[in-house]
């Protein structure tokens, strides 16, 4: 007796997935950034800059869980770094979905790519920091 195949992506919906999902992973990061950078102006946006001095990000927005505080509590630097957060994950998200999409498939030469490409993206995000 057969078991039914499992059933296989194409390379067409594969692409038409991968499409969709960097349109909606940019679009939410752009809204987000915006309303966050609205929200910046709004509260800071009459304070002169000082060019001069360059002051980086404060160590309170340097960590996912900082970053979801600081959006809970309505900060809009927070909520502009998670909008950036959204944009540098969403590349991420399409190399894990090409990676679920080679498993369907049973590519073995390509799941192991992508699972090299993956770790060293996940490892280069939230690796140890020096």
């Amino acid at each position: 007796m057969r078991t039914p195949a499992t059933p296989r992506w194409t390379d067409h919906q594969v692409d038409q997935v991968i499409g969709r999902l960097l349109q909606i992973g940019v679009s939410i990061a752009a809204i987000v950034t915006l309303w966050g950078g609205v929200l910046f102006l709004m509260h800071h946006g009459r304070a002169a800059a000082d060019y001069r001095v360059f002051a980086g990000t404060s160590a309170g927005l340097r960590s996912i869980s900082a970053i979801l505080h600081g959006v809970a509590a309505g900060q809009s630097a927070a909520i502009v770094q998670l909008g950036l957060l959204l944009l540098i994950l969403t590349p991420t998200a399409r190399v894990a979905l090409t990676l679920g999409a080679f498993l369907i498939q049973r590519d073995r030469l390509y799941v192991v790519l992508t699972t090299i490409v993956l770790a060293v993206l996940l490892y280069g995000l939230f690796g140890v920091r020096g």
